[in-house]
């Protein structure tokens, strides 16, 4: 049964007509791409939204922190034991509670803040090459869309 007025209508199950297909093997290319150029700095992808939750000198709790990376706590858990091994947070007791503690960036997490950054920007400078400034405005727009049909709140 087709719906006459629905704005979106699939012909077939085909996944190269489906945009949700084509967004997710952007996301998953890109995020490959990255990864990949994080390692020489000895970074990973998913650490990304630790260091720029606390990039300007924040204390923030696991609790917070997973929040924020939309993941649950005990990934976040596992995900700062790395993190404090390999020398990029430091953890002190939260002093409003016993039972919690605050991460912050170290030094060394904070010196490579720069250089993670430019590797970013190049990988988008590469995805959107040949696209004009106005493809590119009108594509992050219709991606905020989707994302705040699919996950509001969550919208950049």
């Amino acid at each position: 049964m087709q719906m006459k007025n629905s704005p979106i209508q699939l012909a077939s199950w085909e996944t190269e007509v489906v945009a949700s297909k084509l967004i997710s093997q952007a996301a998953r290319s890109l995020a490959r791409l990255s990864d990949t150029r994080l390692k020489s700095l000895g970074l990973a992808i998913g650490q990304l939204p630790v260091f720029v939750a606390l990039k300007d000198g924040a204390q923030l709790s696991q609790k917070e922190l997973a929040r924020i990376a939309g993941v649950e706590q005990p990934s976040m858990a596992q995900l700062l034991a790395r993190m404090e091994r390999d020398g990029l947070i430091h953890r002190e007791p939260d002093p409003a509670d016993g039972r919690s503690s605050l991460t912050s960036l170290s030094e060394s997490a904070t010196a490579l803040l720069g250089p993670a950054r430019e590797i970013l920007f190049q990988g988008n400078r590469e995805a959107l090459a040949g696209f004009e400034q106005g493809e590119i405005d009108q594509l992050v727009s219709l991606l905020r869309r989707v994302i705040a049909n699919v996950a509001p709140g969550e919208g950049a």
